[in-house]
């Protein structure tokens, strides 16, 4: 693995510690850790409410888009050329914003079982482990993600005369979103989906 790789993943890796350490100091506690927890709920409630609107934006975007590409193709038998972009580009973005609603709401692939069948310490080293792999995978995704939007920054996308940066800029903005839901539902346990399932 070369220096360039390593970088990123030391810095991420440190970085998840960090967060980690925090989100666990701030999960128990009162005065000044309650009032900071309150405030980091407080910000992913208007952080979740921003991604979720630009997540269905961006899926009616597609949808119109998609339509238009139908509608251009077998009606006036002349296919749009921007159409096609413009969907893949809005679905990029739908699903990688749309990840923090999915974080934050507990809708995501994991431990839940083994959760409710653990208590104490087995919980809490649970949690722990679910929150620092997905941090780091999150911390990855920014990392490598801002490094391709700043390289195709002056590449176009076809079709559509706009740089390829605005498709790649999803991925770490929505990783932020994501590490922000993610912490926040270490914080406030929600699983509605889950807890109505068994």
């Amino acid at each position: 693995m070369n220096a360039m790789n390593v970088l990123p993943l030391q810095v991420t890796a440190a970085a998840t510690l960090l967060a980690l350490v925090f989100a666990f100091w701030l999960k128990s506690g009162d005065g000044l850790r309650a009032r900071l927890r309150a405030g980091v709920l407080t910000l992913d409630r208007i952080g979740s409410t921003i991604a979720a609107i630009i997540a269905c934006l961006a899926l009616t975007v597609a949808v119109f888009a998609g339509l238009w590409q139908v509608v251009a193709r077998f009606a006036t038998e002349t296919p749009s050329v921007w159409s096609e972009a413009l969907v893949r580009t809005a679905l990029i973005w739908m699903a990688f914003i749309g990840l923090a609603v999915a974080l934050r709401a507990g809708a995501l692939v994991s431990i839940d079982i083994a959760h409710r069948l653990s208590r104490g310490v087995l919980r809490n080293i649970l949690e722990g482990l679910s929150l620092a792999s997905i941090l780091l995978m999150l911390g990855v995704m920014f990392w490598f993600g801002w490094s391709m939007a700043e390289r195709v920054k002056f590449q176009e996308m076809a079709g559509m005369e706009v740089s390829m940066a605005w498709g790649y800029a999803a991925i770490p903005i929505g990783a932020v979103f994501a590490m922000l839901g993610l912490i926040a539902h270490f914080l406030d346990r929600r699983s509605e989906e889950l807890e109505s399932a068994v």
